[in-house]
């Protein structure tokens, strides 16, 4: 299964050049990573445990630009799943043409956060990232 969601782009995402910036992708890249979360577990449950997510790897292949006005759909899945860290990965596309702009992974752990070590990806969470995991199908078309 693939979560889906829609940002489109506002003047303040761009750049001098008219274009979305690489440091501002990596902040849509973000945001489409915690609407997948938010859809899929309760994450103010997570206060009460002191529990929550640390990214400890991202790699981005940028590969057209974005402009104003754009509608831009974020795509995010499980590609790796292991004790304690997975990897989701991303791919945005212009909504309009499907022309792919965008592609990601993102590496990360669960972490504790009174005490910054890594806990096990189990229960609810794990749960989640199982029905997320997918083969690479979107990515047919990797240059």
């Amino acid at each position: 299964m693939i979560f889906t969601t829609e940002i489109k782009i506002r003047g303040y995402h761009l750049d001098v050049y008219g274009h979305v910036n690489n440091a501002r992708w990596v902040e849509l890249l973000d945001e489409a990573r915690w609407r997948w979360l938010d859809d899929n577990l309760d994450l103010a449950a997570w206060d009460a445990i002191d529990q929550g997510i640390a990214v400890v790897s991202l790699s981005v292949n940028y590969r057209m630009p974005a402009h104003m006005h754009d509608r831009l759909e974020f795509r995010c899945w499980t590609g790796k799943l292991g004790g304690r860290s997975a990897v989701c990965r991303q791919e945005v596309r212009r909504a309009a043409t499907g022309e792919r702009l965008i592609d990601a992974d993102v590496t990360f752990l669960l972490i504790d956060r009174k005490t910054g070590r890594p806990r096990p990806l189990a229960g609810e969470v794990r749960e989640m990232l199982v029905r997320y995991l997918a083969d690479d199908a979107p990515r047919k078309d990797r240059i």
